[in-house]
């Protein structure tokens, strides 16, 4: 469809709220009033619902190529769709790993008839592949990715040289997973010599803690501030890491920028008991204190974005002893609805969950002609019901892994319908599935 007319929207946007309609042509917002008297090919009545910009994911792994048993691009995609989420940044620890252009490309060729949300893929950093990270293009790639701590796939960057050669020689912005691996590998044996192969979900935050967080997140930020990188440091998941980074500065202006996940927002190692691999992550889940400080580093912009780390296993794999699940899980689907959750309850405004789920992101990665309600912008919108629930059960569960840590979990809130690059693409439960999303661009 060409036209859409939204009318009515409580909209959300840069701060503040009021009831108006968005006309939307040929992908694009092209008036934002008010009240709007015009003709659209598709009309939606929005009254009592509230207009929030498309949320930008800037972390998910989409486990595609090589790894589609448990995910692909077609069905996360669709998961994040249903979710509210826009568009997407993927990881590079897919098979083969994303460590050349040829391959970087070829994700691109893979998403651009596959994906139904907008997209950009990361470059991967290994201890020997520096040139073909700086052939990276900034124009339509995201940024650079560094596992500083190995996670899933294999492609830890422990090499200080290449550290140095990359924080140094890239314009481009750096994200990076950050745990110290001989932090994590001292106290894995520990453990072991302790509990043998009989260590449990409650000892992972132990294992991965906060030690080693801080110590490779400090140590990132030293090198981004040595060589006025463009740092981004993915899912911080300690309240001792939120004192590394800056409020006085308008994000802008930020060099050295944060994220916080869902899981570390809404999860404590209090709930490791019920919910055991479950909520396994790296970097792990770690104690209350750490999940209020978390929260408190968004609300006061020391952490500029909430993304997911969408990042799912099969039931298989997670059902096996510790130390052979390996960690991750999905969120895509329920990552605004649970943001919603916090703002029923009075811990986060509707403005701020804008701000941190499609603004800042769009700020942070220069991210072109997106992640606002403006004129002459990309329309990736999302529309929500802030008075008709949600059950997460397992019907109703889109990433192909089947799961959710949400499952059994009734949200206060709904998404009624979500606009992909002008395109309907989720309307009342259903999606729409003939129109793919677009590569997103960045300045």
């Amino acid at each position: 469809m060409s036209s859409i007319l939204i009318k009515s929207a409580t909209i959300v946007n840069e701060g503040r709220q009021f009831v108006g309609d968005v006309f939307i042509r040929d992908g694009f917002i092209e008036q934002v009033n008010s009240s709007l008297n015009l003709k659209a090919d598709k009309e939606i009545n929005a009254e009592g619902l509230h207009l929030l910009p498309g949320c930008i994911d800037d972390q998910v792994h989409f486990r595609e190529p090589g790894l589609t048993h448990k995910a692909e691009i077609y069905t996360e995609s669709r998961a994040a769709v249903a979710g509210g989420i826009t568009s997407f940044m993927e990881m590079p620890n897919t098979v083969p790993n994303t460590v050349t252009q040829a391959l970087l490309e070829d994700k691109y060729k893979i998403a651009s008839g596959k994906s139904l949300a907008n997209y950009s893929f990361f470059m991967g950093a290994t201890n020997d592949n520096l040139d073909e990270v700086l052939k990276t293009n900034p124009k339509d790639v995201c940024g650079i990715k560094i596992f500083m701590g190995s996670s899933t796939g294999n492609m830890l960057v422990d090499n200080e040289k290449t550290l140095e050669a990359i924080f140094s020689s890239t314009p481009m912005l750096i994200a990076t997973h950050c745990e110290d691996e001989e932090t994590i590998q001292h106290n894995m044996e520990m453990f072991k010599q302790k509990y043998g192969e009989n260590i449990t979900p409650e000892m992972h935050p132990l294992i991965r803690n906060v030690e080693a967080c801080y110590k490779s997140s400090s140590f990132a930020v030293q090198l981004a501030k040595k060589h006025q990188s463009r740092l981004h440091i993915l899912h911080i998941s300690s309240a001792k890491e939120t004192l590394l980074f800056d409020n006085s500065i308008p994000l802008i202006n930020k060099k050295i920028t944060a994220e916080a996940c869902i899981h570390h927002l809404w999860f404590s190692d209090r709930d490791y008991a019920n919910k055991g691999n479950w909520i396994k992550w790296n970097p792990a889940v770690k104690s209350e204190e750490d999940r209020q400080g978390i929260f408190q580093a968004v609300l006061d912009g020391r952490i500029d974005v909430i993304a997911t780390d969408h990042a799912p296993h099969t039931i298989e794999e997670k059902s096996k002893p510790y130390l052979q699940a390996p960690s991750g899980g999905p969120l895509v689907q329920h990552s605004l609805l649970a943001m919603l959750e916090f703002y029923h309850k009075g811990a986060i405004s509707l403005e701020i969950i804008a701000e941190k789920m499609a603004h800042n992101p769009a700020i942070c990665f220069r991210v072109e002609k997106r992640g606002f309600i403006r004129e002459g912008f990309w329309a990736d919108l999302v529309l929500v019901d802030l008075k008709k629930g949600t059950s997460v059960d397992k019907e109703s569960i889109l990433s192909k892994c089947g799961w959710s840590p949400f499952e059994g979990y009734q949200f206060n809130s709904s998404i009624a319908h979500t606009i992909v690059s002008g395109n309907l693409a989720f309307e009342n439960g259903k999606l729409v599935d003939t129109l793919p999303g677009k590569r997103l661009a960045f300045n």
